[in-house]
């Protein structure tokens, strides 16, 4: 059974959601575990979601970068190519349909800054061109080079990967102009080759959008310090247009201000509960 969150803090959210006119959803990692992805916050919780990697003491930051792939490419695809199927196969939490709702009501609708690679909130229905993933994307690979500054869809690689051994059992990808190998479009640890158009592509629509919107509200989910990406970008809205800053997370949930709100719970439940409120009380921006 999920805990209770402070009534006087679920009323504080739908407040501050009720007298916005945008919503800027900002999502970190905790955002996909309620639907079952696994947490890698830590070396433990990644150890526990592949077992082999902590047995041969092999940690993220040295799997999730590009010399995993010059050093180990099957291996490193393994990873990555088990990823790919997890992300592909999991279904998104109601919350998601919940923040779309709430986008909906509003008179500027709403867009999606995250750090997430997992590309779950365009598998939920949400708008490709309101979604910034700040970090790459894992349906989309480039070159490892790279040879140039192609970008291209992972939809025709299906990864065959032994789980257990974490290792890639199928031929990876492979860049189409050069023939060499290829790599998630993804932003890893100590890269320098991750080519970053479409995430600036993605930048640039959401700025433009920003520029059309007065009094937005950040909902931000399952955003840490340790990666602190989404952080900032919250911080950064915050700064710009005022307090409005609702902020869910299970520990770190404290907010800048008492305009703010945070609340320690899951994205589900706390969407949830929010969202019972918004029904007894319709959004009116």
């Amino acid at each position: 059974m999920s805990p209770s969150i402070d009534a006087q803090s679920l009323a504080h959210a739908a407040d501050l959601i009720s007298g916005a006119d945008a919503l800027i959803v900002a999502a970190g990692a905790g955002m996909g575990v309620d639907s079952g992805l696994p947490d890698f916050r830590g070396t433990e919780g990644f150890w526990k979601a592949y077992p082999v990697l902590g047995r041969d003491k092999v940690d993220f930051y040295s799997i999730a970068c590009p010399d995993a792939f010059r050093t180990d490419p099957q291996r490193a695809w393994g990873f990555y190519g088990h990823r790919l199927q997890l992300y592909r196969a999991t279904r998104p939490h109601p919350g998601f349909e919940i923040l779309k709702c709430w986008g909906k009501a509003m008179p500027h609708g709403l867009s999606v800054f995250t750090s997430n690679v997992d590309g779950q909130f365009q598998k939920a229905g949400f708008e490709a061109d309101s979604v910034y993933e700040c970090h790459g994307s894992i349906a989309h690979l480039q070159c490892m080079e790279p040879c140039s500054s192609a970008i291209w869809p992972a939809d025709g690689f299906v990864p065959e990967v032994d789980a257990a051994q974490c290792l890639l059992l199928n031929a990876p990808p492979v860049c189409p102009h050069c023939g060499g190998l290829a790599r998630p479009n993804i932003l890893m640890f100590n890269d320098s080759e991750w080519l970053e158009d479409r995430a600036w592509q993605q930048a640039a629509r959401l700025e433009r959008w920003l520029g059309s919107v007065c009094r937005p509200v950040v909902v931000e989910l399952g955003a840490g310090t340790a990666i602190p990406s989404v952080r900032h970008f919250s911080q950064r809205i915050v700064q710009r247009f005022g307090g409005r800053l609702v902020r869910i997370n299970p520990r770190e949930f404290a907010v800048p201000t008492r305009l703010d709100v945070g609340i320690a719970a899951g994205a589900a439940h706390a969407l949830a509960e929010i969202d019972r409120l918004m029904q007894a009380a319709p959004l009116q921006a």
